[in-house]
C-alpha cells in the first residue's frame, strides 16, 4: 500500500541531494535577499514553512485518494479476473421461433444443474471422465416485474415433453422429438458440456415464455458455492446411510446424515441435493422437494450475510469458475447487476413449485390445463395468490411492432385448418370466420383431440413457419409449434376471444389450487415438505 511518505513531494525527502535542485539552496554566507527578514537561511525557512502548511486534513485527503485509486484498481482487477472465468454457450443454437419477449413483463431465468463428469467433476459425482453432459435438475425462475416477488418452477428430469429442433455440434439441426424425457434435451449432441441452448428451446416450447437468461452450474461450482457461504443448513426426515446414496452397495455402509437439522458444505452439500433413495418413495419428485428446501436455505444464508457487492464478489468468484451462461450474462458486471436486482425480494415472496404433473408409468406427464394456467399466470405477472406483480411493463421494439388483431393482416394464399381445443362450442367457427375475413383459406374446422387447451397453438409443417407467424398475428399470445407433414393448423384455446366480443379483453389468469397449495416459500420451516410417496 502506498504510504504518506510516498505521497509527499520529493523535495521533502531527507535523502534528496542538494545538487539536484541548485536553485533552491543558497550559500550560508550569502547576504539575505532584499525584503527577507533576518533569521535562518531562506531554503530552510521555506522548507519549514512547507512543513507547517501540511495540515492533517491534507494528509488524510492524500491517503484517502490513494485508497480510492487502489480500491478501484483492485475492483477492476477482480472484475477482470471474473470475466476470465465466465464461460458462455453459443446463442446460435437458440431457436429462431421464440416467444415474443414482450409477452411477459418479468424476467425468466432458466437454471440447469449439470452432472457433467469432466473437468474434475467426476471426483465429486462419480462416473466416467469421458461421460457426456447431463441435466440433473432444472427450474425456471420468474422474477416478477415489480422485483419484489419471484417464483421457481421445477421441471422433473423424467417429464415427457416435446423437444423442438436443436443444433448439433456440426451445425446441423435435429428433427422435433415428441414424448421424450426432458433431460434428453441437454444431452442432444452428446458433448461433455451438454446443450444448454436445446434445453432453453425446450422450456420455451413448453411454457410459451421467453427465457431471458440461462445459467448452468456443475458439481464443482455448486460445491464451491456452499463452501464460500460457510455451509448451508438442511434437514433430513430420517437417517441416511452409504447405500442410500449408492444403491449398488451390497451393505448398508456408514451413517452419512443423521435425522434432523445440520449444516453441510462441499461434497456433503452435493450428496444432500443428489440424494434420491432412502427417503419416501425414492423418486425424483421427492428429491426436487429437498432441492427446493436447499435453495431456500441457501438464499436465507446469503440474505442474512447481506446482499452487497462485497459479499457477492466471493460468491461470484466461486460460481463463475464452474458456470456456463448465455451471452447476455457473460460479464462480471452483468452477473452482479442481475444478482443485485434480486435484493429487494423478501424470502416469503420467493416461491417454489413443481410443474403440475402425474405419473405415466415410470415417467412423469404434465397435467393440463393446470400447467398452461400456471404459465399464463406468470406471463401476466400474477402471483400464486392472484396479486398483480407486473410493475412497469418492459418496453421493447417488438412490443410496438406486434400487430393487433384489428390491423389489416393479409392471409392471401394461406390455407389453414381450425380445431377447437376447448369445451366452449363455436370457437372454431368464430376463428374460421375471422381468418376468412382477413383473406385466409379455411380448409376445415373440427374438435381437437383434447379440449383442455388454455393457450391457442399454431401448428405448422415443414417450410410453413412464415405462414404460421402470419396466422399468429390474429391470435395474440398464441404458441407456435413445429409438427411433421405439411399442415397448418390453429388449435383454439380458452385464451381466444373473437374480435369485437366482450370477452376479447383478457381477464387475469388464476393459478390452479393444485399448484398454489403445494408451493414452498423460502422462509418455510426447514424440515417441512421434504419428500414424496412412501413415508412422505
Amino acid at each position: 500500500m502506498t504510504s504518506t511518505r510516498d505521497l509527499d513531494h520529493p523535495s521533502d525527502h531527507p535523502s534528496e541531494h542538494p545538487s539536484e535542485h541548485p536553485s533552491r539552496h543558497r550559500r550560508r554566507d550569502a547576504p539575505p535577499r532584499r525584503g527577507a527578514p533576518d533569521g535562518p537561511p531562506a531554503s530552510h525557512g521555506r522548507r519549514a514553512a512547507r512543513g507547517r502548511r501540511r495540515s492533517p486534513w491534507r494528509t488524510a485527503l492524500l491517503v484517502t485518494l490513494a485508497l480510492v485509486v487502489l480500491g478501484a484498481a483492485g475492483l477492476g482487477w477482480i472484475y477482470f479476473k471474473l470475466n476470465g472465468s465466465i464461460s458462455t454457450f453459443d446463442a446460435g443454437g437458440l431457436s429462431k421461433n421464440r416467444p415474443d419477449d414482450a409477452a411477459s413483463k418479468g424476467v425468466n431465468v432458466l437454471v440447469i444443474g449439470s452432472d457433467s463428469r469432466t473437468d474434475g467433476n467426476n471426483a465429486l459425482g462419480g462416473g466416467s471422465k469421458d461421460d457426456i453432459g447431463r441435466s440433473d435438475t432444472a427450474f425456471l425462475l420468474h422474477v416478477y416485474a415489480d422485483h419484489k416477488n419471484a417464483i421457481a418452477v421445477s421441471i422433473p428430469r423424467d417429464t415427457l415433453v416435446t423437444i423442438p429442433p436443436c443444433r448439433l455440434p456440426d451445425g446441423s439441426w435435429t428433427q422435433t422429438q415428441t414424448n421424450v424425457m426432458f433431460n434428453a434435451a441437454f444431452s442432444v449432441g452428446e458433448t461433455d458440456k451438454g446443450n444448454p441452448a436445446c434445453t432453453q428451446n425446450t422450456v420455451e416450447q413448453l411454457s410459451g415464455l421467453r427465457v431471458d437468461h440461462t445459467v448452468v452450474v456443475d458439481f464443482k461450482g455448486f460445491a464451491a458455492l456452499t463452501d464460500v457461504v460457510g455451509g448451508v443448513e438442511v434437514c433430513l426426515p430420517n437417517d441416511i446411510y452409504q447405500n442410500d446414496l449408492s444403491p449398488s452397495r451390497t451393505t448398508r455402509g456408514d451413517l452419512i446424515f443423521k435425522k434432523g437439522v445440520q449444516t453441510v458444505s462441499g461434497q456433503k452439500a452435493l450428496d444432500y441435493v443428489r440424494l434420491r433413495h432412502g427417503i419416501g418413495d425414492g423418486s425424483d419428485i421427492g428429491r426436487i422437494k429437498r432441492q427446493q428446501a436447499f435453495v431456500s436455505s441457501l438464499l436465507k444464508k446469503i440474505k442474512s450475510d447481506g446482499l452487497t457487492p462485497t459479499k457477492l464478489l466471493p460468491l461470484a468468484t466461486a460460481a463463475t469458475k464452474s458456470m456456463t451462461v448465455d451471452p447476455g450474462l457473460g460479464s462480471a458486471d452483468k452477473l452482479i447487476s442481475f444478482a443485485m436486482s434480486l435484493k429487494d425480494i423478501d424470502l416469503r415472496n420467493t416461491k417454489f413449485v413443481t410443474i403440475p404433473w402425474r405419473y405415466e408409468g415410470s415417467r412423469v406427464a404434465i397435467v393440463e390445463p393446470d400447467a398452461s394456467a400456471l404459465w399464463a399466470a406468470l406471463k401476466d405477472d400474477r402471483t400464486l395468490d392472484g396479486k398483480d406483480a407486473g410493475g412497469k411493463k418492459k418496453t421493447t421494439a417488438s412490443a410496438s411492432a406486434s400487430p393487433s388483431p384489428a390491423q389489416n393482416v393479409s392471409g392471401a394464399g394461406i390455407s389453414v385448418t381450425v380445431y377447437n381445443g376447448t369445451l366452449t362450442t363455436g370457437l372454431a367457427g368464430d376463428a374460421a370466420r375471422e381468418l376468412t375475413q382477413h383473406g385466409f383459406t379455411v380448409t376445415g374446422t373440427g374438435d381437437a383431440n383434447s379440449q383442455d387447451h388454455t393457450t391457442t397453438v399454431i401448428q405448422y409443417g415443414s417450410g410453413l413457419q412464415g405462414h404460421a407467424q402470419t396466422v399468429a398475428k390474429l391470435f395474440p399470445g398464441a404458441q407456435l409449434q413445429a409438427i411433421g407433414g405439411s399442415a397448418l393448423n390453429v388449435v383454439v384455446g380458452t385464451d381466444y376471444a373473437p374480435a369485437g366480443s366482450a370477452a376479447s379483453s383478457p381477464t387475469p389468469s388464476a393459478v390452479p389450487s393444485s399448484v398454489a397449495d403445494s408451493a414452498r416459500s423460502a422462509d418455510d420451516n426447514l424440515c417441512s415438505n421434504l419428500t414424496y410417496g412412501a413415508g412422505g
